[in-house]
Order: C-alpha cells, then sequence, then structure tokens
C-alpha cells in the first residue's frame, strides 16, 4: 500500500501539469492516511479553487489554517490564509478576503508568495473601488482562527495502525478533539491495498433563506458583445429554493429571505432579445450571477430593461388614417407635414374671394396664411417649402437638402450642427416601407 508520502508526490506532479482531478484523488487518498498535514490540505485547496469547486477550496484552506496554527508553523499558517482569502475573493466575500490578505503578509516571506499577495490585493483594490460603503460583500464575518468543525474517520483503510495520530488534535475554535475523530478505524478480516478517497467535505446545514436584508440586496450589470451578465448580491440564498427564470425578453429571480418572506427581481422587458436556450445562471454563498447571451451580438445596450411594447391596435384603430410625422428641428417638437399640406390646400380654395378682415388684416392666423400667397399661383405645399428654403440662411439650406436627400424623403431639418454630423438615417412612419430613389 502506497504512503501518504507517495499519494502526496503523485499528486503534486499530477497538479503541476494541470490534472486537478487527479490531484485531488490522490491528495484526499494521502489524507485519508495522514489526515492532519496542512501541506495536504494547502495543495488540495489550490487544486479546487483551479477546479472552480470554491466552496471546498475555502474549507481546505480554513483546515490548514486551523492545523498549522495547532502546530505553530508560521510559513504555513501563511500559506493557507492566502488560500483562504483567494478563496474568499472568489466567492464574493471582499471583506473577509481583505482580512485573509492581511493575516497572510505578516507571515509569508517567500517572494512568489508576497508576489502574490500584491496580485490579489490590487484585484481586491478594484473591486472595493466599485462598491457602496454599505455593501455586505464589504463586511468582515471572520476571525484568524477559522471555526470549522474537525472531519470524522472518512475511510477504512486495513492495516493502518491505529495507534499512530492518537492525542489530541485540533477542534473546531482552536480547542482540541479526541484523535477518534482523525483516525481511520480497520477491520481485522478484510484486506485493501489502497486507500480510498476521503469523502467530500461534509455539507452545510440547509438554509431557511438569504441572510441579506431585502433592502442591502442590489443588483448590477455589465455586457460584452455577446452577452449580458446581470448579478444579483445576496448571501445564503437556497440553491433549492430559488427560482431564475429566464425567457427570450424577460428574466425573473425569486428566493425566500431567513425573515420568511419573499425576494422578487424581475426584468420586463429586456432592453433587447436574448437567446433563452444559450442562457445560464450559477448561485454562488453570496450573489446570484446571470449570464444572457444576446440575439444581436455586438449590439450594445442602453440599459438593462427596455421599454414597455406599445398596446396592441384594435380594428377601429387600424383603420384610421397613419399620420406620418416627420422629424424636424423645431423647437415645439415634430411637425406633422401632411397636416400641414392639407391645411395650405384648404387655405388655397378658401383664400379665393376673402379679402381683409374688419380691422384690415389678413384673415390668415397660422403658419401655413403666414407662408402661403395666393398671387403666385401653383402648388401650396410646394410654395411653403421654396419660400422655407428660399428666406433661409446658408446653413438652413444645407441642412434641409442634406436632410431630405440622405432620408430618402423621410426627414426634413433646418439645424445644421445636428445634421452635418453624421448620414440621415431614413426613418419612414409605421406601417410604411422605405425604398431608396428610383425603385
Amino acid at each position: 500500500m502506497a504512503s501518504s508520502t507517495t499519494l502526496a508526490e503523485r499528486g503534486f506532479k499530477a497538479f503541476t501539469v494541470s490534472n486537478y482531478p487527479e490531484a485531488i484523488s490522490l491528495y484526499s487518498q494521502a489524507l485519508a492516511i495522514n489526515p492532519e498535514a496542512p501541506d495536504y490540505y494547502i495543495k488540495r485547496s489550490t487544486a479546487y479553487q483551479r477546479s472552480a469547486q470554491y466552496e471546498l477550496a475555502l474549507y481546505d484552506a480554513e483546515l490548514a489554517v486551523m492545523l498549522a496554527h495547532c502546530r505553530g508553523k508560521r510559513e504555513l499558517i501563511g500559506t493557507a490564509q492566502l488560500r483562504r482569502a483567494i478563496a474568499l475573493h472568489l466567492l464574493g466575500r471582499y471583506g473577509d478576503a481583505a482580512f485573509c490578505l492581511s493575516e497572510a503578509e505578516t507571515r509569508c516571506t517567500a517572494v512568489a508568495e508576497k508576489n502574490m499577495i500584491g496580485v490579489w490585493r490590487k484585484k481586491l483594490e478594484m473591486v472595493l473601488e466599485k462598491l457602496d460603503d454599505d455593501d455586505v460583500a464589504r463586511e468582515v464575518t471572520i476571525t484568524a482562527i477559522p471555526e470549522v468543525d474537525v472531519p470524522k474517520a472518512q475511510a477504512k483503510i486495513v492495516g493502518l495502525d491505529t495507534e499512530k495520530g492518537k492525542g489530541k488534535v485540533p477542534a473546531a475554535g482552536g480547542g482540541t478533539a479526541s484523535s477518534n475523530a482523525w483516525t481511520a478505524s480497520t477491520s481485522p478480516t478484510t484486506a485493501s491495498s489502497t486507500p480510498a478517497a476521503v469523502a467530500a467535505p461534509p455539507p452545510p446545514p440547509p438554509s431557511l433563506g438569504s441572510s441579506t436584508p431585502s433592502d442591502k440586496i442590489r443588483h448590477e450589470w455589465y455586457q460584452t458583445p455577446t452577452h449580458v451578465v446581470l448579478t444579483v448580491y445576496a448571501k445564503g440564498v437556497p440553491k433549492d429554493k430559488a427560482t431564475i427564470e429566464i425567457h427570450d425578453k424577460t428574466v425573473s429571480i425569486s428566493f425566500p429571505l431567513s425573515s420568511g418572506s419573499d425576494f422578487t427581481f424581475d426584468v420586463d422587458p429586456l432592453w433587447d432579445f436574448i437567446q433563452a436556450d444559450q442562457s445560464h445562471f450559477n448561485i454562488y454563498s453570496t450573489k446570484i450571477e446571470v449570464n444572457l447571451r444576446k440575439e444581436n451580438p455586438n449590439k450594445k445596450w442602453a440599459d438593462l430593461e427596455g421599454e414597455a411594447e406599445a398596446p396592441v391596435e384594435t380594428a377601429a384603430e387600424a383603420s384610421k388614417e397613419d399620420k406620418p410625422v416627420y422629424p424636424s428641428s423645431s423647437k415645439a417638437g415634430p411637425k406633422d407635414w401632411d397636416k400641414l399640406a392639407r391645411d395650405l390646400s384648404a387655405k388655397s380654395k378658401d383664400k379665393k374671394g376673402k379679402g381683409k378682415g374688419k380691422d384690415g388684416e389678413e384673415d390668415a392666423e397660422d403658419e401655413a396664411d403666414m407662408v402661403y400667397d395666393s398671387d403666385d399661383g401653383g402648388d401650396p405645399v410646394n410654395m411653403f417649402f421654396k419660400k422655407l428654403y428660399k428666406d433661409a440662411d446658408e446653413d438652413t439650406r444645407r441642412a434641409m437638402m442634406k436632410s431630405y436627400i440622405e432620408s430618402n424623403g423621410t426627414a426634413l431639418s433646418t439645424n445644421w450642427s445636428e445634421v452635418g454630423k453624421a448620414q440621415v438615417e431614413t426613418s419612414p412612419p409605421d406601417g410604411m416601407e422605405a425604398k431608396k430613389w428610383g425603385e
């Protein structure tokens, strides 16, 4: 049967070639034989971290801190605290991670570890700069010596000396416990040449709900060319009781709170469509992360939530005549040019036979009357725009020509400072299709 030292050496070789599952298995077998070796827990913690199993990485790091402290091994305490800090950072517990980095900094002397502490210190500073002062992720909830339960017997290995390791071993909170909790049991009637792998650490007690008060729960989001990532910060969300629903235009998150009530967060509608079948979520100890794949890659979202869709038209509303409104530089807002054209045509008919009013003023009172002159003859609509163009300054004329031509006749602007910056897009009214000239 291989010794714990041999198994640990094989585990380290597997680790150096990035075979982390094999490394975890071999270190687990070594710990089944020698469960009081803090260095084995440190190595297995690192392998768990590289495998993105952050909770298990933290568990092993805390056991290593406790065992190293009990043995008075200053260097190992520093290394274990560093592994603890990294796991806490990756779990989003930034205040706790900063605390452990400080503990590691006072004990680590190796240049490589000093450099690593500096790297993670910078990462922490960048994250903390973005957090609110009262953010729960800033809280320090741990002590220098972690309060972890001493593992019970984790494997049955024949041939081990049951006297080995007897005495006292560290217990939760830095006390001591009987070595029976660490000594593998034996069986005189069975034989085994290979030690069994150590079982996974005991799961935490079931959670009744998130421990973060509802008024302290916050969310943030960011985007890449292909994805939108939504994060809801809440501690202790029970995975078996949380509900996350992802649809092509909506996201709904719901989970219980420790107070007994439920917390619900809905985004309806999203700013743009997503591919629900290629989106996913993860629930961590301090947050929920929802990864949404964009339906339209490279399209930048202006916000997480979009505007509600317009109500569906009734048959009566759909039958009404469309009234297209085109862009305008008027401070009063968009101008209904079709209405203006109808008014001009009506004025051209009514103006004949009409003279001056009682006070000698013309009957015209609106914008159509002010620009229409019956003595010129011709189409009143064309005459309106001719007069508008004729009386305008050079910049206004340039804006009118550029906006009208580039938009294929769907936009008319007199604001050169706006039109001169970029191409004027075609923007036909709802229900109409834009066509280029000559089509």
